[in-house]
């Protein structure tokens, strides 16, 4: 977990230093599916990962070599999940996250987080090791063909957490002020662009505190990586999530539980919609800006970001409850605006969480339908992918969650 100290007195701004990622292969041309293929992809979709995400996402070439088979233990896909799935939540098990892979991630974000931008104090290590990002961002990106292309993601998820931590939550952060402290740090992210004689006092600003120099180095990277169109929708899918840290925040402050459908709106925006949205640039492709920008592709995003998002509220339940404070998540407003008991408000927000997951899927078979072209199949793979990596790491993370005695 991050800190919010500022840096090192007398330590100048610095550039980057890491040599730049290669530029991603591109793929090679494809022809368009066959009616089979198509109808062979749209069943993939509807049908969950049994193969989403696994097989039919390696489109691209792996930067290591693959991991041989051992005869024993079993193979990570056949060894036993940590944790227990919340009962009758919809989701779609997928096989462990290559190990390879989440222990060179895993090494590279430590050594980022510590020597590049200075994240956190020596006593949150623990913290930061129990998040296990390597292991989260392996499992929701299973096609990236390098681990240079899972770093891009993972830095960013970092950086997103230390913002959400010493800004907003139990790390320093508070509904007092966050308007201020968002603006500034999202200009890590989307340059400000002004005189002369206040843009060294504006750079100088980055680095005054971790969440900016986490966003700073966090963007540079992806700059470096990315298209400027997907480098674009990253910021502006940044701006929502800070637009609904905000809508949160305002609440906090007047004690107000909104009803049931303002939660979730306000959830729309205080997301994951960042995480999902860049698939491609870590698959190492690009969905073309105008396909992209399509309302059904934009539902399914919605959708994927909305459901994703409740399952974090399910699983972390238990920990928000042990917290000072009170903290808004969609079984509390249940249980408050729909006079529920909490597990009867629970249960109904599996409820919310399984219609979200069935409506993604059908949109997104439907676009699959309508658009079958290969860079839409492939990103809608790939954020189903997420979504079911994302679950996965939820019900594994035993260090952060445990379930309710709801059953």
């Amino acid at each position: 977990m991050p800190d919010c100290l500022p840096p090192p007195p007398g330590q100048p701004p610095h550039p980057i230093e890491e040599p730049r990622m290669p530029a991603p292969e591109p793929s090679p041309p494809r022809s368009s599916p066959s009616a089979a293929a198509s109808r062979a992809g749209v069943a993939r979709i509807l049908s969950g990962p049994s193969g989403l995400g696994t097989a039919g996402l390696h489109l691209a070439r792996h930067e290591e070599p693959p991991t041989p088979t051992p005869p024993t233990p079993p193979m990570p896909s056949t060894v036993p999940a940590q944790g227990n799935p919340v009962p009758g939540l919809y989701h779609h098990p997928v096989p462990e996250p290559d190990p390879v892979r989440v222990e060179e991630v895993s090494r590279r974000i430590k050594a980022w987080a510590l020597e590049e931008v200075d994240l956190y104090p020596e006593e949150w290590e623990e913290q930061f090791d129990g998040f296990s990002v390597g292991r989260y961002l392996v499992g929701c990106h299973p096609d990236a063909p390098t681990v240079d292309h899972l770093m891009l993601a993972t830095r960013l998820m970092v950086a997103e957490n230390a913002v959400d931590d010493c800004y907003c939550e139990d790390h320093g952060g508070s509904p007092i002020g966050l308007g201020g402290r968002l603006l500034l740090a999202h200009t890590a992210l989307d340059a400000l662009h002004t005189t002369r004689e206040y843009q060294p006092r504006w750079a100088e600003s980055l680095r005054s505190d971790a969440p900016r120099r986490a966003y700073r180095s966090a963007m540079e990277y992806f700059v470096r990586a990315a298209s400027p169109s997907q480098a674009d929708r990253y910021r502006h899918d940044m701006a929502r999530l800070h637009m609904g840290y905000l809508a949160e925040a305002a609440w906090a402050q007047t004690d107000h539980v909104p009803e049931v459908w303002e939660y979730l709106a306000m959830r729309q925006f205080n997301n994951f919609r960042p995480c999902p949205t860049i698939t491609d640039s870590v698959g190492g492709y690009e969905l073309p800006a105008d396909l992209h920008a399509r309302p059904a592709l934009q539902r399914v995003i919605a959708l994927a970001g909305n459901a994703t998002t409740i399952v974090n509220d399910l699983y972390s339940y238990t920990k928000e409850l042990a917290a000072p404070g009170r903290h808004l998540n969609l079984p509390v407003v249940i249980a408050e605006r729909e006079g529920l008991s909490d597990r009867d408000a629970y249960l109904k927000a599996v409820e919310v969480h399984n219609d979200l997951m069935r409506d993604f899927e059908a949109e997104a078979a439907a676009v699959a339908v309508a658009l079958p072209v290969p860079t839409v199949q492939r990103f809608l793979r790939g954020v189903a992918a997420w979504v079911d990596g994302n679950h996965h790491w939820h019900q594994t993370n035993t260090f952060r969650y445990s379930l309710p005695d709801f059953w």
